[in-house]
């Protein structure tokens, strides 16, 4: 049986803007059109999040191939390679593509450099929907590494050479790699600005700040997660021994004890940390530690935009009100736990 003195709950932790974005763009569509809304691969890399979308209708395929046409369908967060957005277009009824900004900032990387001639080294995990979509971008250009003895292996290209990365990497994991592209080849091209997610980063480093008075950890996030996986693994690496990664509070060993950390993956919803302090009950209660406040904010993707513009001018006008009157909802101001949590209910 538990017996927890104290909670210690990182911060930041949880959904990070893009996918915030995604999940409250998938509910719009869910409100918007009749079942079946169909997603090409997962929305997010979380089960919680996917089986409640499942609950509401919504079908996740792998090919395209799968959709009926006419459907509507929207394009995960982690970003389609250029011929799928182009085969989902011909193929949907109404298509939304609600890919991460940052993802877009990677493959516009990559579309630029490989039309200047240079060959692309892009560390990222092998079969990681992300790191598929980008290589797809300029696939002759492109070599993926994930380890130093990938880079070792590499050959010495005549072309010049440009580094690149996935999003949802461990900055120490990508650190190391990156470091040995340079040594390999010094004048290695790369982006001013890290194209590491700063959410990623931010949640690994409130990571960093509990992790020592901390007798266990708990990592909230899917199996499939990359970027909770790499919290998992950095936790171990900074000497916790006892460190639980869990899809939700039915996953909590019954014996912790002492201090025990909370954080949660860029796409677990706050409502599972909820529900986790109220599983561990600590005697002395719970308290947060902050290292970064985050206010990025990405828009609902361009497409749901322009259709909920022309709605609200179609309404308004058979309705006889004016256009200049009609009500404005700010997304902002609805996180993406609450349509969530409105969902469900």
């Amino acid at each position: 049986m538990n017996t927890v003195d104290e909670v210690i709950l990182a911060s930041p932790r949880g959904f990070c803007a893009g996918v915030e974005m995604a999940i409250k763009a998938l509910a719009w569509m869910v409100r918007t059109f009749d079942a079946p809304v169909y997603c090409y691969h997962e929305i997010v890399h979380n089960k919680i999040v996917v089986d409640r979308f499942k609950n509401l209708g919504v079908v996740f395929v792998d090919q395209l191939s799968e959709i009926p046409n006419g459907r509507p369908i929207m394009l995960s967060a982690h970003g389609s390679a250029p011929e799928v957005v182009t085969a989902a277009l011909e193929h949907g009824g109404y298509v939304v593509d609600s890919v991460c900004p940052l993802v877009t900032k990677v493959h516009h990387e990559v579309k630029t450099r490989a039309a200047k001639g240079y060959r692309i080294i892009y560390i990222g995990h092998e079969g990681h929907e992300e790191a598929v979509g980008t290589m797809a971008v300029a696939p002759e250009s492109t070599t993926r590494v994930e380890t130093l003895a990938e880079v070792a292996a590499l050959e010495n290209f005549a072309e010049p050479v440009a580094i690149l990365a996935q999003t949802t990497l461990s900055q120490r994991d990508w650190k190391d790699v990156a470091d040995a592209v340079t040594v390999k080849y010094p004048n290695v091209w790369s982006p001013s600005k890290s194209d590491l997610c700063f959410a990623t980063t931010n949640r690994q480093d409130a990571l960093m700040e509990i992790a020592s008075e901390c007798n266990a950890i708990i990592v909230i996030g899917s199996e499939n997660s990359s970027n909770t996986r790499a919290l998992e693994k950095l936790a171990r690496a900074n000497g916790c021994k006892n460190v639980y990664r869990v899809n939700d509070a039915s996953e909590l060993p019954n014996d912790l004890t002492g201090i025990v950390g909370v954080t949660a993956g860029a796409s677990a919803p706050e409502e599972l940390v909820a529900e986790i302090i109220r599983k561990l009950a600590p005697r002395k209660g719970w308290r947060e530690v902050r290292i970064a406040q985050e206010d990025e904010y990405f828009p609902p993707p361009r497409h749901i935009r322009q259709l909920q513009l022309a709605i609200e001018i179609v309404t308004s006008t058979m309705l006889g009100g004016s256009l200049s009157s009609r009500k404005i909802v700010d997304d902002r101001k609805v996180s993406a736990s609450t349509v969530l949590s409105q969902l469900a209910s």
